[in-house]
């Protein structure tokens, strides 16, 4: 739509025409007019209108007509219709003829603006929704549902809980270290859902300060602070209709843990320097690489936010505790990077796939993606050896989480250490099982086994 709006006026008074050409113009229409209905299909069949308004009873060509030829022109186009002779009839053969509104004559100044403003709001969002449509088809089926990568059992768990909720609306609490894939999963959640037709937005709570973040999540009207030179939707708004992805979710300051806890018991937003709340419908997913039941216990957030982001909670294993996908990812990334460059695929030699099957991997499958491409540029060949793998991978030492040969003292934390790896161990390295056996949270479990983790790695 442009930026005036263009509103078609059909009526066979020219008085109402003439009323109705002055007072819309000095609200910022661009106005034609047609008297009759006959003149009103000419100028319908002869361009594009944002609007249509148009009485109900016109000799030979009715209003009903000019509605039914305004959809055929294009669906998205509210048309509206007026009448000095209302009858209930008449109204509900309107609506169900496509009508956007019915209103009887006399009618208010105010009344039929209000409804106007109504109209060209619904005509952005069909006219977006159809846009986002085609984007949607162009890009493929097989873009817009590819599953994620991955064959593990832990892994394959996640996706089929992914596909059980997919279809509901309720909100999702990704958690997982950084590069698992939670933005991969979240995306796949939803293109499987109802809400696969709307937009699909993202941000990282931790990438903006506090300041920024409040006006990019809620929005401001102008003149709220300095530099807000105009009204700036925000994306809780603009995801409307899809899915609003918030990463790091852990990161978000106290006062806008309050903001969104509202959001998600009111279904509404206020944009800063606002004081009318706007009303969403997005459904929301958010990740998080922090244990957010040990942040509520140190009170960094808030215990209610946290109820009622964790409705489903989803936990991506660390590509370390799901080893058997390496391959399958390896032979993804390369197929792509193939397709990118327009040439045949890399392949590991098996002393580099030794290398990179042994590796812990800490970054995740990013840090996978990352390394190979790192290889494939410095790779000269068509098969990549050990040395173009970045020095880390190859290099690093792997060292047992219990010495062969304790201290003869040990403290209880060696003891502690031992018994939980003997446990993991036992278990066949299922984490949920040994947690079980141990009496514990797997999450307390997980926090223990990443700080074995790094004092290893820093002796």
């Amino acid at each position: 739509m442009s930026q005036q709006p263009s509103i078609l006026i059909v009526d066979d008074e020219s008085g109402i025409l003439d009323t109705l050409r002055i007072l819309l113009r000095k609200e910022g229409f661009e106005v034609t007019t047609a008297q009759g209905g006959k003149a009103g299909l000419e100028q319908i069949r002869s361009g594009n209108h944002d609007i249509v308004l148009t009485d109900v009873r016109m000799p030979q060509v009715s209003g009903l007509d000019i509605l039914q030829a305004a959809k055929e022109q294009d669906a998205v186009t509210p048309v509206i219709l007026m009448t000095a002779q209302a009858s209930l009839q008449t109204a509900v053969a309107a609506v169900n003829a496509g009508a956007f509104y019915y209103i009887q004559k006399p009618f208010s100044n105010d009344e039929l603006l209000a409804i106007l403003r109504r109209a060209c709001e619904f005509r952005q969002i069909r006219v977006e929704n159809r846009l986002l449509k085609q984007d949607i088809r162009k890009r493929g089926e097989r873009q817009s549902v590819s599953r994620p990568i991955g064959k593990s059992r832990r892994f394959m768990d996640v996706l089929r809980l992914g596909e059980l909720v997919a279809p509901t609306d309720s909100t999702v609490l990704i958690q997982g270290e950084s590069g698992t894939g939670k933005e991969v999963l979240a995306r796949y959640i939803h293109n499987l859902s109802i809400r696969t037709d709307g937009p699909f937005l993202s941000i990282n709570c931790g990438a903006l300060p506090e300041n920024l973040l409040e006006s990019e999540l809620f929005g401001h009207v102008k003149g709220s602070f300095t530099g807000a030179v105009r009204d700036k939707q925000g994306l809780f708004a603009a995801a409307r209709g899809g899915t609003f992805f918030m990463d790091e979710v852990g990161e978000m300051p106290p006062s806008l843990q309050i903001k969104l806890l509202r959001v998600l018991q009111e279904r509404e937003v206020i944009p800063v320097g606002a004081t009318e709340a706007i009303p969403v419908d997005v459904r929301i997913v958010a990740a998080t690489n922090r244990d957010l039941e040990e942040e509520v216990r140190r009170g960094h957030f808030r215990s209610d936010l946290f109820y009622r982001l964790n409705v489903i909670a989803v936990e991506l294993p660390a590509l370390r505790e799901r080893r058997d996908d390496l391959v399958l990812l390896i032979d993804a990334f390369m197929q792509d990077m193939a397709s990118d460059r327009g040439d045949s695929p890399r392949a590991l030699s098996s002393e580099a796939l030794d290398a990179v099957m042994v590796y812990d991997w800490p970054g995740n499958v990013r840090e996978l993606q990352n390394a190979l491409e790192h290889a494939v540029v410095l790779s000269k060949g068509d098969i990549i050896e050990p040395s173009a793998l970045p020095d880390r991978i190859t290099r690093r030492r792997k060292e047992p989480l219990v010495a062969e040969r304790s201290s003869p003292n040990p403290s209880l934390d060696i003891i502690e250490r031992a018994y939980i790896m003997w446990v993991l161990q036992s278990e066949g390295g299922n984490k949920t099982r040994a947690a079980e056996v141990l009496g514990i949270d797997p999450s307390t479990l997980y926090r223990k086994l990443s700080r074995y983790e790094e004092q290893i790695t820093n002796v």
